[in-house]
């Protein structure tokens, strides 16, 4: 029984080390395919990503259509289908393809720090290479707002388009609000969605401040500026209510600029009746002249193709690592949570628009 016991004994220990072992060698293969992927991907950097929508209605319609006709009426569909694609091909032979309007459909999903904006930058610089006259774009947007510079930024990649005579449509399906409304006011239409929640033209600043609790635990904090306002209010130090003044007055400061950058762009809108920082649905937005027009981005797409006009969605693709990615996803999770929540609004020593 010794003699079983101690083999028993001496086989598990062999099969733990042959497991470790294994799985060493198992991390250290996928560490350097790890590696050679993301030296791969730092090679490759950015693509751009096209994708012909009318293909992807076709197939869907193609798909449909066999289940509900019958073989005569299929075949009638197909020959008329084959027609109409020899007809096409004959005209971008004669070079009449720019009589067909087309439409590149950008996105952005805007979080707190604007951090979309450097896909949505490439993909507009995309765009001016090969617009034509005819061509209109259209921006799927969805936002709750953050950082001022961020989206001024935001906002300023679309005005390149306006600057260069493309037709800008904007669509929001759920949320255009505060910088995200920034954005959306560049357009030369808006159309939202029925519930869309639209507006909260106004900035908002939230600081926390631990000055009576160091006080309290006798901890002392000093902060030295050159500069009678290089610094208004702070976190740790005593604030003063000529800091809170001059915090405020910038505040204020900020939500003129803001208002009359949507005055620039919408100069019929009531700015005054709508700058308050209320946000409104779509069908209220309407009223107040706040968007153009009440459909979804789906309905827009789906009528631009229905009209002849060839359909593009565009995509950035930025390769990053592994790290990189999963900091990417939680901040955006963090950032929706907020969203939910209610409390997106807060922000630690800066100015959201």
């Amino acid at each position: 029984m010794e003699l079983i016991a101690d083999f028993a004994v001496n086989y598990g220990l062999f099969l733990a080390k042959a497991a470790t072992v294994v799985i060493a060698i198992g991390l250290c293969v996928t560490w350097i395919v790890s590696a050679l992927a993301q030296a791969r991907a730092a090679r490759q950097g950015e693509s751009l990503q096209v994708n012909h929508v009318n293909e992807r209605l076709d197939r869907m319609a193609d798909t449909l259509s066999h289940a509900l006709l019958n073989d005569t009426e299929r075949k009638a569909r197909s020959k008329r289908r084959k027609v109409e694609a020899k007809q096409k091909a004959k005209a971008e032979k004669l070079g009449k393809r720019h009589e067909s309007r087309r439409l590149f459909v950008l996105d952005f999903d805007g979080d707190i720090r604007a951090s979309a904006v450097e896909s949505l930058r490439e993909a507009i610089t995309a765009v001016l290479q090969v617009v034509e006259a005819e061509d209109e774009v259209l921006l799927r947007l969805e936002s709750a707002g953050g950082m001022v510079h961020s989206y001024g930024l935001a906002a300023s990649q679309l005005a390149r388009l306006r600057d260069a005579g493309v037709r800008l449509t904007i669509s929001v399906d759920r949320l255009a609000a505060s910088g995200g409304y920034m954005m959306a006011c560049v357009g030369e239409r808006i159309v939202a969605a029925p519930f869309a929640i639209i507006g909260s033209i106004g900035v908002v600043a939230q600081i926390p401040n631990f000055n009576r609790l160091l006080k309290d635990k006798q901890i002392d904090f000093e902060l030295h500026t050159a500069g009678d306002h290089k610094r208004t209010l702070t976190v740790f130090g005593e604030n003063t209510d000529e800091g809170r003044a001059k915090f405020r007055e910038e505040l204020e400061q900020t939500h003129g600029l803001f208002k009359d950058f949507v005055q620039r762009y919408r100069p019929t809108l009531d700015i005054d009746r709508v700058a308050t920082g209320e946000h409104w649905y779509g069908t209220r937005a309407l009223e107040l002249e706040l968007v153009d027009e009440l459909a979804t981005s789906d309905d827009l797409m789906l009528a631009a193709a229905r009209d002849g006009r060839d359909v593009f969605t565009l995509e950035v693709q930025t390769r990053r690592s592994l790290l990189s990615r999963l900091t990417h996803q939680s901040r955006l999770a963090v950032h929706r949570g907020l969203v939910d929540s209610g409390l997106a609004r807060v922000v630690h020593r800066s100015h959201e628009a």
